[in-house]
């Protein structure tokens, strides 16, 4: 047991988790180092399917497929698992195997240097450091000599100063690391670019830097997840990003697979790395698709994707015609563009060309570009140096222009140098009338829409004629009405159609509300005037004479209480009325309603009995016509923004003479709870009948209860005969509503309620007249005792008079009641 445990003890540092090797503790195979922090992992592994092939390579250590970015010995594996990666005595870092160097660093390592200090480190950035002097001298870096993968912090690109061209390299398969056939590196001539090769080949190019992007690559933008940083001065030239989100694992990787450069993010919850972007993508992403002088476009609308520019033509018109345009363009015979007339075109959304033998100067501007391009006979066209919007800079392009495609989205525009004839044509072409074929095409529009325009003005006079005769059936009805009665209206009509465009086709999220006579919707029409339609059903008990009476009352009222009516609409059996809107619908939605009826303190309910009362006394004595509502009630006193109460529903309502004072008749119409007995025992009707209507209203509003309300204490009587009740032992004020109940009011509540009684006396003779009403609750006077009120019991229509001959149907209270009444 002694000699187990003391073999762990010196395995111990031999496994132990550490980042850093030293002369005297190399790493062998089986150890591992990993980075302070945790994000990288140094070790050997075998690739793929490969297991005796041994190599040194750095991974991520919390992705859970082995993902290798660095390999050190990728042209020279290991046989076995006898591999160990030191530092010797000259200090240079190594990978050995029963003796033999299979790699090593190769450098050149000052006398100077204390090999003791010497250190080789893996950093969180996954930089594998070779150091000296407790750290401070760098002898040797990883991230100069990158393998396939280009990581955050890491520098691509070319360093002028030592002639180091970092660049990645594929893997030449998935079990083997050793250098493949495709390359990633810059092109330092000209305006500087990368390049993916495949051998020597171009395959795909970045196109040179324009500010914060590639030129080929649109998509490279300052995004949320990177930070690319480009540097070209007289030291380097290269690139690098930062990922913003320290969370995100992602890598920029050539792979020899695809053939394609690839931006990976690993995704921790499918367990895998997602493509996040990657290059050459489509045919117009390849090298020289085109040939020279020629741009791809692969949204072409003639489906073949090459286009010469302008003043060129194919230099293969056979492999042109067959859909290959690798062997480009040449420029038409008899054209000079030296000094001859010529300009520049301007080519929007493109890749720029290969700028390998472009100039690029910095400091000037497009304007200056374009006359120094236009001086020099060479120069093929020019660009602005950065698209960011600040302006500065141009690249003047020589050569034969290759690799150039129109870009849908992004991509920037170049200035094409092109001879006096086809500046010609392009002005031509800007002009109302381009070539002959282009008449040709605007002669035959011009005949197509003259015949469209003769077509839609006989199909509009039909359809004006059609509509006319329409409307004029739909008026006659009412022309004829109004022909036959004793004054005339001048109430506007509208038509169906037009209501039924106000209102959206009469849709249930206009429906304000459904009552007796039919629904009532709101509507906006063209001038934005917003109105409410009482639709009538055709069962709804109001028949024409109903409807002919509302219109022609209601159109010859004007009152400040009483809702202005704005037009009708008659088609066949269908009748609307068109009101003003009111935006706080009607009473009843508010004294009956537990929840808002508090926003009704006493003084807003005061001026609403005031204004109710102003209004039947209009109808009763102040209009040219000497007018009976019949259904005066809660749910017919509508109000406006401001609270204003209309009285409303005129359905019903009848005119009296002059002197007329009351009037006898057979069909007794209303509402149940609200008709005075005169009226619905024996169809004596008279203004006094209203009052009645009134006095009921006027205790709803003061006590926030209906007439047909539940009474505890006394089951068998109403809102009426629980007030009169409450009145004769003077607790009156008992029954006044919670939400309005002030100490500062009560005279002037217990005034109204003695108002209210006196109204719903039994005796149609002792009511008081609206007037006097109106009078009463404007002034401090005293009252009179009012009597027995009729109906105090409930179920008294009944019972009233047992030997009536009366034949009809009673409702409850808030629905219609009608009864024919026995003419004996």
């Amino acid at each position: 047991m002694i000699l187990i445990a003391f073999l762990m003890l010196l395995l111990l540092p031999l496994c132990a988790s550490v980042d850093t090797i030293t002369p005297t503790s190399p790493l062998r195979d089986g150890d591992v180092l990993t980075s302070k922090a945790g994000k990288f992992t140094l070790g050997f592994f075998s690739p793929g399917n490969s297991t005796r092939k041994r190599y040194v390579g750095t991974w991520f250590t919390k992705v859970s497929v082995q993902s290798v970015v660095w390999v050190a010995n990728r042209d020279t594996p290991i046989n076995g698992s006898l591999g160990t990666l030191s530092i010797n005595g000259d200090g240079h870092l190594r990978i050995t195997s029963r003796k033999t160097v299979l790699w090593s660093t190769d450098i050149s390592v000052p006398g100077s240097v204390n090999i003791n200090s010497t250190s080789c480190k893996l950093l969180d950035t996954g930089n594998l450091v070779l150091t000296t002097d407790n750290g401070k001298v760098l002898l040797w870096q990883s991230f100069d000599h990158i393998t396939d993968t280009f990581l955050p912090e890491m520098k691509l690109g070319l360093d002028k100063r030592t002639g180091l061209n970092r660049h990645l390299t594929s893997w030449r398969s998935n079990d083997d690391p050793s250098p493949g056939n495709f390359s990633f590196r810059v092109d330092p001539n000209g305006s500087p670019q990368f390049f993916l090769y495949q051998g020597s080949s171009p395959v795909w190019r970045t196109g040179p830097w324009i500010g914060q992007k590639w030129s080929g690559v649109p998509e490279m933008t300052r995004a949320y997840i990177f930070n690319y940083s480009f540097v070209s001065d007289t030291n380097e030239i290269s690139v690098s990003y930062r990922v913003l989100n320290d969370s995100i694992i992602s890598i920029f990787v050539v792979d020899g697979n695809s053939g394609t450069v690839q931006r990976r993010t690993w995704q921790e919850n499918t367990k895998r790395w997602i493509e996040f972007w990657s290059a050459p993508k489509e045919l117009c992403d390849q090298y020289g698709e085109c040939g020279a002088f020629a741009s791809c476009n692969p949204n072409s609308a003639n489906q073949f994707q090459c286009t010469c520019f302008p003043g060129y033509e194919p230099k293969s018109p056979r492999d042109w015609y067959l859909r290959d345009g690798s062997q480009g363009c040449v420029r038409q015979e008899n054209r000079s563009m030296c000094k001859n007339g010529e300009g520049f075109l301007k080519l929007e959304s493109m890749k720029l060309p290969d700028t390998s033998n472009a100039l690029v100067n910095k400091s000037s501007t497009l304007k200056e570009c374009e006359e120094e391009c236009l001086k020099n006979c060479s120069c093929i066209g020019y660009t602005s140096a950065d698209d960011t919007g600040a302006g500065s800079g141009c690249i003047s392009l020589y050569g034969a222009l290759i690799d150039t495609r129109v870009y849908p989205d992004g991509g920037q525009d170049v200035y094409f140098r092109a001879d006096a004839v086809e500046l010609a044509k392009y002005k031509r072409s800007k002009g109302p009338f381009s070539n002959k074929k282009m008449e040709a095409v605007l002669i035959v529009l011009v005949l197509l829409a003259s015949t469209l325009f003769i077509f839609f003005l006989v199909y509009w006079i039909h359809q004006k004629k059609k509509r006319a005769w329409e409307e004029a059936e739909e008026r006659s009805l009412w022309t004829k009405d109004v022909e036959e009665s004793d004054s005339g209206s001048d109430l506007p009509f509208f038509t169906r159609s037009e209501l039924a465009a106000a209102t959206d086709n009469f849709s249930l999220a206009n429906k304000l509300g459904e009552g007796g006579f039919g629904s009532v919707y709101k509507g906006r029409m063209e001038n934005g005037q917003e109105i409410a339609v009482k639709k009538l059903a055709p069962n709804s008990g109001q028949g024409i004479q109903e409807f002919k009476n509302e219109v022609r009352l209601i159109a010859k009222l004007q009152h400040r209480n009483l809702v202005k009516m704005l037009g009708c609409c008659i088609k066949g059996e269908e009748k609307m009325l068109i009101y003003e809107f009111m935006p706080n619908k009607s009473l009843d939605t508010f004294i009956f309603n537990e929840e808002i009826k508090s926003s009704l303190d006493w003084t807003k309910r005061f001026d609403i009995i005031i204004g109710i009362a102003r209004g039947m006394l209009y109808l009763h004595q102040d209009s040219r016509l000497r007018i009976i509502h019949r259904d005066l009630k809660a749910s017919n006193i509508l109000l406006d923004k401001n609270m204003v109460p209309k009285i409303s529903d005129f359905g019903m309502a009848r005119i009296f003479g002059n002197e007329q004072v009351q009037v006898n008749t057979t069909r007794v119409v209303g509402t149940y709870g609200y008709m005075a007995p005169e009226y619905a025992l024996q169809g004596v009707m008279s203004i006094k009948s209203d009052v009645f209507s009134f006095g009921v209203l006027l205790l709803e509003i003061i006590t926030g209860r209906k007439n047909s309300g539940f009474y505890p204490d006394n089951p068998s009587i109403n809102l009426v005969g629980h007030v009169w009740e409450l009145w004769k032992e003077g607790r009156s004020l008992e029954i006044v509503d919670t939400s309005v109940k002030d100490s500062d009011a009560d005279e002037e509540l217990l005034s109204c309620i003695q108002i209210g009684l006196l109204c719903v006396q039994e005796r149609a003779d002792d009511r008081p007249t609206m007037s006097t009403v109106v009078f009463m609750l404007s002034n401090n006077v005293e009252l009179p005792s009012p009597s027995q009120p009729a109906f105090i019991h409930k179920g008294s229509l009944h019972d009233a008079d047992p030997s009536s001959s009366s034949a009809g149907a009673y409702s409850v209270n808030e629905l219609s009641y009608t009864s024919v009444i026995d003419g004996r």
